[in-house]
């Protein structure tokens, strides 16, 4: 392996690291019914007043559903095919199936494990039989799977880095965007977005830096 892609790797493992250092600290909090369960429980107070029943939003739901699994994995795999079709590899397939593999079985244990009752519930208790939501599964999909796809896109679109940075900012507005509709529409508490959008930065990452320590003749450096 060459020695800037090394560099690459223990920069992108370090980065990994402390995501997972950031959700462990999350997940440790709401466990332990700590300060960031008050905050949930102010902004909750907050965003409830602003909830008219039956009566949400079209442009709400429509952000909402851009966190949405299987949407999502639909867009992220017709891109993935074009590119591989484009390029003759199977690896922009691979990494994108690996991506959601990934996301679900981790969100999915995840939730099971803690069973935290969604605000819509009007309690917030934890370990219970029926709860599913932390981390946030929408929050955790935003990043990872629209991150995912931009990633792919300007890894084999040869686009300049300022181009990059503009698919940087539109994965970004999306995350932000759908963090914001979960809260108006009291699916999530702030620590089950939180969660999410630090185990989903995490598998971005460690993703993007498996892909950028395997060399490809069919891949762009």
């Amino acid at each position: 392996m060459p020695e800037y892609r090394k560099k690459q790797m223990n920069s992108a493992l370090k980065l990994t690291a402390l995501f997972l250092f950031l959700y462990g600290l999350v997940t440790q909090q709401v466990l332990a019914n700590t300060w960031i369960r008050r905050l949930d429980e102010w902004i909750y107070e907050r965003d409830f007043l602003l909830i008219t029943p039956g009566k949400t939003p079209t442009l709400v739901m429509l952000v909402d559903d851009l966190g949405l699994r299987s949407i999502t994995a639909i867009f992220l795999l017709i891109t993935a095919i074009i590119i591989s079709r484009r390029f003759k590899s199977w690896r922009p397939i691979n990494l994108s199936i690996l991506s959601l593999l990934l996301l679900n079985i981790i969100v999915g244990v995840s939730k099971l494990l803690f069973g935290r009752t969604k605000p819509s519930s009007g309690f917030d208790l934890v370990f219970t039989d029926s709860g599913l939501s932390y981390p946030s599964g929408h929050a955790a999909n935003a990043v990872l799977t629209w991150g995912m796809m931009a990633y792919l896109i300007f890894r084999y679109s040869h686009k300049e880095p300022f181009e990059g940075m503009r698919l940087t900012w539109f994965v970004a507005i999306v995350t932000v965007g759908v963090c914001l509709a979960s809260l108006y529409r009291n699916t999530h508490w702030f620590s089950d977005l939180l969660g999410g959008l630090f185990i989903g930065s995490a598998l971005l990452v460690l993703i993007i830096a498996i892909d950028r320590s395997i060399t490809s003749n069919r891949q762009p450096s």
